[in-house]
Protein backbone atom coordinates (compact mmCIF):
# COMPACT_ATOMS: atom_id res chain seq x y z
CA UNK A 1 0.00 0.00 0.00
CA UNK A 2 2.88 2.22 1.04
CA UNK A 3 4.27 1.63 -2.24
CA UNK A 4 1.43 2.57 -4.23
CA UNK A 5 1.17 5.32 -2.17
CA UNK A 6 4.75 6.94 -2.99
CA UNK A 7 3.91 6.02 -6.47
CA UNK A 8 0.96 8.20 -6.73
CA UNK A 9 2.74 11.01 -5.37
CA UNK A 10 5.02 10.62 -8.30
CA UNK A 11 2.82 10.55 -10.82
CA UNK A 12 1.28 13.91 -9.87
CA UNK A 13 4.45 15.26 -9.32
CA UNK A 14 5.17 14.31 -12.97
CA UNK A 15 1.76 15.19 -14.34
CA UNK A 16 2.08 18.55 -12.61
CA UNK A 17 4.79 19.28 -14.31
CA UNK A 18 3.95 18.23 -17.79
CA UNK A 19 0.82 20.68 -16.88
CA UNK A 20 3.11 23.52 -15.62
CA UNK A 21 5.44 23.06 -18.91
CA UNK A 22 1.52 22.99 -20.82
CA UNK A 23 0.81 26.44 -19.86
CA UNK A 24 3.79 27.80 -20.26
CA UNK A 25 4.41 26.90 -23.42
CA UNK A 26 0.69 27.69 -24.34
CA UNK A 27 0.95 31.38 -23.82
CA UNK A 28 3.69 30.85 -26.14
CA UNK A 29 2.72 29.47 -28.65
CA UNK A 30 -1.17 30.49 -28.15
CA UNK A 31 -2.81 27.06 -29.79
CA UNK A 32 -3.32 23.16 -28.14
CA UNK A 33 -1.77 21.29 -31.36
CA UNK A 34 0.80 24.03 -31.66
CA UNK A 35 2.26 23.53 -28.15
CA UNK A 36 1.55 20.08 -28.02
CA UNK A 37 3.46 19.90 -31.64
CA UNK A 38 6.30 22.26 -29.44
CA UNK A 39 6.77 19.78 -26.44
CA UNK A 40 6.46 16.81 -27.73
CA UNK A 41 9.89 17.05 -29.25
CA UNK A 42 11.93 17.21 -26.56
CA UNK A 43 13.23 13.88 -24.73
CA UNK A 44 12.59 15.24 -21.35
CA UNK A 45 8.71 15.64 -22.09
CA UNK A 46 8.46 12.37 -23.85
CA UNK A 47 10.43 10.78 -20.74
CA UNK A 48 8.33 12.81 -17.97
CA UNK A 49 5.09 11.48 -19.95
CA UNK A 50 6.52 7.79 -19.60
CA UNK A 51 6.93 8.57 -15.76
CA UNK A 52 3.84 9.84 -15.29
CA UNK A 53 2.10 7.15 -17.24
CA UNK A 54 4.07 4.36 -15.34
CA UNK A 55 3.43 5.55 -12.14
CA UNK A 56 -0.08 6.31 -12.42
CA UNK A 57 -0.38 2.27 -13.49
CA UNK A 58 1.94 1.50 -10.62
CA UNK A 59 -0.31 3.08 -8.36
CA UNK A 60 -3.64 1.25 -10.10
CA UNK A 61 -2.01 -1.81 -9.88
CA UNK A 62 -1.43 -1.73 -13.74
CA UNK A 63 0.99 -5.02 -13.90
CA UNK A 64 1.11 -5.34 -17.50
CA UNK A 65 2.24 -1.27 -17.79
CA UNK A 66 4.28 -1.58 -14.44
CA UNK A 67 6.79 -4.23 -15.26
CA UNK A 68 10.53 -4.41 -13.51
CA UNK A 69 11.59 -4.19 -17.07
CA UNK A 70 9.63 -1.06 -17.89
CA UNK A 71 10.15 0.54 -14.50
CA UNK A 72 13.72 -0.13 -14.96
CA UNK A 73 14.12 1.45 -18.22
CA UNK A 74 11.83 4.57 -17.14
CA UNK A 75 13.68 5.23 -14.24
CA UNK A 76 17.51 5.76 -16.09
CA UNK A 77 15.71 7.27 -18.86
CA UNK A 78 14.70 9.99 -16.31
CA UNK A 79 17.96 10.02 -14.24
CA UNK A 80 19.80 10.53 -17.49
CA UNK A 81 17.15 13.30 -18.68
CA UNK A 82 18.49 15.10 -14.65
CA UNK A 83 22.12 14.47 -15.26
CA UNK A 84 22.47 15.50 -18.93
CA UNK A 85 20.38 18.67 -18.59
CA UNK A 86 21.73 19.93 -14.79
CA UNK A 87 25.61 18.85 -16.54
CA UNK A 88 25.47 20.32 -19.97
CA UNK A 89 21.88 22.03 -20.88
CA UNK A 90 20.96 23.89 -17.73
CA UNK A 91 21.37 27.82 -18.54
CA UNK A 92 21.49 27.50 -22.06
CA UNK A 93 18.27 29.63 -22.28
CA UNK A 94 16.74 32.30 -19.73
CA UNK A 95 13.79 30.86 -17.91
CA UNK A 96 11.02 32.55 -15.92
CA UNK A 97 7.85 32.08 -14.16
CA UNK A 98 6.25 28.72 -15.28
CA UNK A 99 8.29 27.72 -17.25
CA UNK A 100 11.24 27.95 -14.47
CA UNK A 101 8.98 25.70 -12.11
CA UNK A 102 8.53 23.33 -15.16
CA UNK A 103 12.22 23.10 -15.67
CA UNK A 104 12.66 22.65 -11.87
CA UNK A 105 10.31 19.87 -11.86
CA UNK A 106 11.23 18.21 -14.83
CA UNK A 107 14.74 18.31 -14.43
CA UNK A 108 15.34 18.10 -11.04
CA UNK A 109 12.32 16.65 -8.71
CA UNK A 110 11.23 13.98 -11.09
CA UNK A 111 14.36 12.50 -11.74
CA UNK A 112 15.52 12.16 -8.08
CA UNK A 113 11.94 10.86 -7.09
CA UNK A 114 11.98 8.19 -9.11
CA UNK A 115 15.46 6.88 -9.07
CA UNK A 116 15.06 6.82 -5.10
CA UNK A 117 11.51 5.24 -5.49
CA UNK A 118 13.37 2.13 -7.63
CA UNK A 119 16.57 2.06 -5.09
CA UNK A 120 14.29 1.31 -2.02
CA UNK A 121 10.97 0.74 -3.33
CA UNK A 122 10.70 -1.16 -6.53
CA UNK A 123 10.67 -4.69 -6.31
CA UNK A 124 14.44 -6.31 -7.15
CA UNK A 125 16.25 -9.45 -8.49
CA UNK A 126 13.36 -9.34 -11.52
CA UNK A 127 15.53 -7.60 -14.48
CA UNK A 128 17.20 -9.97 -17.43
CA UNK A 129 20.46 -9.76 -18.39
CA UNK A 130 19.91 -8.36 -22.10
CA UNK A 131 17.40 -5.37 -20.16
CA UNK A 132 20.47 -2.93 -20.62
CA UNK A 133 21.14 -3.39 -23.99
CA UNK A 134 17.00 -3.06 -24.74
CA UNK A 135 16.39 -0.04 -22.91
CA UNK A 136 19.47 1.38 -25.37
CA UNK A 137 16.88 1.46 -28.04
CA UNK A 138 14.90 4.18 -26.42
CA UNK A 139 17.58 7.36 -27.08
CA UNK A 140 18.20 5.64 -31.33
CA UNK A 141 14.67 5.42 -31.43
CA UNK A 142 14.02 9.03 -30.24
CA UNK A 143 17.38 10.40 -31.82
CA UNK A 144 15.26 8.72 -35.19
CA UNK A 145 12.19 10.68 -34.35
CA UNK A 146 13.61 14.11 -33.43
CA UNK A 147 15.79 13.74 -36.79
CA UNK A 148 12.77 12.74 -38.45
CA UNK A 149 10.90 15.95 -37.50
CA UNK A 150 14.06 18.24 -38.04
CA UNK A 151 13.84 17.27 -41.73
CA UNK A 152 10.12 18.92 -41.83
CA UNK A 153 11.00 21.83 -39.89
CA UNK A 154 14.47 22.36 -39.03
CA UNK A 155 14.02 22.87 -35.43
CA UNK A 156 16.51 20.84 -33.16
CA UNK A 157 15.53 19.97 -29.75
CA UNK A 158 19.29 19.56 -28.37
CA UNK A 159 22.70 21.45 -29.62
CA UNK A 160 24.67 17.91 -29.67
CA UNK A 161 21.33 16.88 -32.50
CA UNK A 162 21.88 19.51 -34.76
CA UNK A 163 22.96 17.64 -37.84
CA UNK A 164 23.48 20.94 -39.95
CA UNK A 165 25.71 22.42 -37.54
CA UNK A 166 27.82 19.23 -36.26
CA UNK A 167 27.55 16.85 -39.80
CA UNK A 168 26.14 13.33 -39.45
CA UNK A 169 29.30 11.80 -38.69
CA UNK A 170 29.34 13.63 -35.34
CA UNK A 171 25.47 13.56 -34.46
CA UNK A 172 25.49 9.62 -35.61
CA UNK A 173 28.46 9.27 -32.75
CA UNK A 174 26.14 11.71 -30.14
CA UNK A 175 23.51 9.22 -30.72
CA UNK A 176 25.83 6.07 -30.35
CA UNK A 177 27.20 7.95 -27.02
CA UNK A 178 23.90 8.47 -25.46
CA UNK A 179 22.74 4.47 -26.16
CA UNK A 180 26.35 3.58 -24.53
CA UNK A 181 25.74 5.85 -21.91
CA UNK A 182 21.68 4.18 -21.68
CA UNK A 183 23.63 0.43 -21.88
CA UNK A 184 26.20 1.48 -18.84
CA UNK A 185 23.82 2.88 -16.76
CA UNK A 186 21.48 -0.13 -17.41
CA UNK A 187 24.02 -2.81 -16.15
CA UNK A 188 24.48 -0.57 -13.25
CA UNK A 189 20.89 -1.20 -12.49
CA UNK A 190 20.98 -4.65 -13.12
CA UNK A 191 24.54 -5.01 -10.91
CA UNK A 192 21.91 -3.16 -8.39
CA UNK A 193 18.99 -5.13 -8.92
CA UNK A 194 20.49 -8.59 -8.39
CA UNK A 195 23.13 -7.25 -5.29
CA UNK A 196 19.34 -5.79 -3.51
CA UNK A 197 17.45 -8.70 -4.65
CA UNK A 198 15.97 -10.27 -1.47
CA UNK A 199 18.47 -13.26 -0.23
CA UNK A 200 16.24 -17.28 -0.50
CA UNK A 201 16.95 -18.82 2.55
CA UNK A 202 16.94 -22.56 2.42
CA UNK A 203 17.60 -25.47 4.75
Amino acid sequence: MAARILAALIAAVAWIGLATQFRASLAALHTVPATLWAMLLYFTVITNLLVAVMFTAFALRLSRIATPFSLGGVTIAILLVGIVYNTLLKGLVELSGGAKLADAINHSVTPVTVTLFWLFVADKGRLGKWAPIQWAGFPLLYFVYALARASLDGKYPYPFMNVEQLGWPQTLANAAIMALGFMAVGFAMRWLDRRLAPKVVTD
